[in-house]
Formats: C-alpha cells, structure tokens, sequence
C-alpha cells in the first residue's frame, strides 16, 4: 500500500512540474550564439515552437525596439522561407554610438514557402544585429506567430520585475558587459585573436615536444648508465664465483 501510494504521489508531482513547465517551452524566445556584448555585434536566434496539434506556423514577425534602434541588421537564407526586412524612419533621430540615425530596420518578417513549422517541431530564424546598445541591459523583441488557420498568437508582452511571467511574454536579449580593447567585434580582431591562440597553442606544442625530447634522452642514457653497471655486476661476480 505504501508503495502504491509513493507512486501516485510521485507520479501526480510529476504531472505537476510538467505541466508548469510546459508553457516555457513553448514561447517564442531569443538566444545569442556566443555573448551578446553591448556595443558589439551578434548573431541571434528566434526560436518558434509549434504549438497547435492540428495547424502548422506560417509566418513569424519580429519587430525591432524603437527605443534602442539597430544600425545593423542582416537576416540569415532560410530554406522554405521568404524573408522581408522592413525599414522605417524613426519618429525621433537617435544617437548611438555617435552616430545620428533617422532610419533603421523596425521589422523583420518570414513567411512559409510550403508547410511552414509542421506540429511538434520548432525552427529558429537567425539575424545579424548590432551595434548593440551600451545604455541598457536588455532588448525586447516583439513577435507575432501565425498559424495555417489563420490563428494569431502575439508575443508581446513584456516580463516585469519582480511579477509573474505574463501568458504572452515577447523574446527578451539579455546584454552582457561590453569586452575590453573596443567592442565592436570584427572579422579581423576576431581572425587576429585566433592567429594569436593558435601561435600560442603552437608554442606550447613545441615546448612540448621539446620537453619530452629531452626526458627521453636523459631515461635513454640513464638505461644505458644502468644496463652497464649490471654488466659489470655481472662481471665480477662470476669472477668471485671462478676465484673462490
């Protein structure tokens, strides 16, 4: 009996978390591939999970925050979908980075060449963005999901501290603190960083092997310095054994 009534219990607490669970795992959401630094530039993925049973996503919206304009926004090739980049002139020209911008791109929008995100799978629409602001921790991204039969679920609200997690939430970019020695993350800093760990690693390589070299041939002339006194060990004990 009490067995049983461990399993029920245990199984009743596991419906619980996953049914708690569950909603996370279907919002829209936004990761980095690597840090996402302000001031630098990165590339970020839209994660769309489908959510319906009986319906496939069609289209994905993704609007870009006015408050904090991206000078800098390329969209990744997509098989099976067509991408549009909106731009729109900003309601009032902001300044990053020292630079006046009256324009910037606002919306992003991928729509299904054939079935779209079929029921139970997801896709991530990748972008190119920056420079990331230095003035705030965080962006907030707006997306809106539309699904083969016309439903339209909006991800669009945003998380507030210290309160529950809406139903909705809009994709939300966490920033990190900006790298030292400059932060706009180039090809060539980036390729110049590589030469650099790769000659160190090179260095390391050959003091390695210089290393081991080395021990090998102080254990070679320690076994030949052994093999000999055993030699003569031998010598002259098979003279003792002869003379006495």
């Amino acid at each position: 009996m009490k067995a049983s009534r461990l399993a029920v219990v245990g199984t009743a607490a596991a419906t619980a978390v996953l049914a708690l669970s569950a909603p996370a795992f279907a919002h829209v959401s936004v990761q980095p591939e690597g840090a996402a630094a302000k001031g630098g530039y990165t590339v970020v993925n839209f994660k769309v999970p489908n959510e319906r049973d009986n319906a496939s996503t069609t289209q994905v919206e993704v609007n870009l925050p006015a408050d904090h304009p991206l000078a800098s926004v390329m969209p990744q090739p997509l098989d099976g979908w067509t991408v549009k980049v909106t731009r729109s002139k900003l309601d009032k020209p902001v300044t990053a980075h020292g630079e006046k911008i009256n324009e910037a791109v606002t919306k992003v929008t991928w729509t299904a060449d054939g079935k779209g995100i079929e029921p139970g799978f997801f896709q991530k629409f990748p972008l190119s963005i920056g420079a990331l602001p230095e003035d705030t921790d965080s962006l907030v991204f707006k997306a809106i999901q539309t699904y083969s039969d016309k439903e339209i679920v909006r991800w669009i609200e945003p998380q507030k501290e210290g309160a529950e997690e809406p139903e909705h939430p809009a994709p939300t970019l966490v920033l990190t603190a900006a790298t030292e020695g400059g932060h706009h993350g180039s090809a060539a800093a980036e390729d110049a960083d590589h030469t650099e760990e790769a000659a160190e690693h090179t260095d390391e390589a050959v003091s390695a092997t210089d290393s081991s070299d080395t021990t090998a041939r102080v254990l070679g002339v320690a076994g030949i310095v052994v093999g000999l006194a055993g030699v003569a060990y031998g010598v002259l004990a098979g003279r003792r054994r002869t003379n006495a």
